[in-house]
């Protein structure tokens, strides 16, 4: 996948002013265990960033959890060797934030899990008083993450979460990242069946709420695995279209 134009961001605190890096205290088992840095790439330690890992740990799987904190590291090491300036407690909050669409109680009825998550993501930035700037990059970063060729356009935060997510689950860019920090990123959230895990989440989707893959990528696992797929092709919308041509 192309890498875009990504461009710097301000690395400012949401809440408290300070720098998006700075470490802040707490007691909860998260913030016990989240390490403050795997391969040489720091987690941050402000209060927004501890309390989203938390509310992300408790509401996924472990398997998950371990995708989406991945997800953060993998895009940090594509960006930190290309020189990309990024700030680093936006890019963390929306990735572990941007698969709650995918957890059960934040599945709405018709909506695409990019949106829910990115809905569920901007009620919890919302409740927190979260300046709007900063809850929009995170929607936009949540709801673009599986259109790689548009959230690459966009600023590096949005950019980083796809990339990222991307990489862990394709492994796309993977020969991008050196080994060692590939191994040290692993070992520090290993992935526990996360290729099964994943493609049992996507069916359970498209057995659920099968409208919502429309002109979705996850259309066409539900096409190879559930007999009948209701949802029409691109070429079924097109040719069905009610004009004479």
């Amino acid at each position: 996948m192309a890498s875009g134009q990504v461009g710097s961001a301000v690395a400012a605190d949401a809440t408290s002013g300070v720098r998006s890096d700075s470490t802040s205290e707490g007691s909860s088992p998260v913030r016990e265990h989240l390490p403050s840095s795997v391969a040489g790439i720091r987690i941050p330690g402000s209060r927004l960033a501890r309390d989203a890992a938390e509310f992300a740990r408790e509401a996924s799987s472990e398997t998950l959890f371990h995708h989406v904190m991945r997800s953060y590291l993998f895009g940090c090491a594509l960006f930190d060797r290309r020189g990309v300036s990024y700030d680093r407690e936006l890019a963390f909050v929306a990735a572990v934030l941007h698969d709650l669409g995918l957890v059960e109680a934040y599945r709405t009825p018709a909506e695409r899990f990019e949106v829910d998550g990115a809905d569920a993501a901007r009620r919890f930035l919302v409740e927190r008083r979260v300046p709007a700037e900063r809850v929009d990059v995170v929607w936009d970063a949540i709801a673009l993450h599986t259109n790689t060729g548009i959230a690459t356009r966009k600023r590096p935060e949005i950019a980083m979460v796809s990339l990222g997510s991307g990489l862990d689950f394709s492994g796309n860019d993977l020969q991008q990242i050196p080994s060692g920090t590939r191994e040290e990123i692993l070992a520090a959230f290993p992935r526990k069946g996360f290729k099964q895990d994943a493609l049992s989440t996507i069916l359970s989707l498209c057995r659920t709420k099968p409208l919502s893959t429309l002109m979705h990528p996850f259309a066409e696992v539900g096409r190879r695995h559930i007999p009948g797929f209701p949802v029409p092709t691109v070429e079924d919308l097109l040719l069905g279209a009610p004009f004479a041509d």
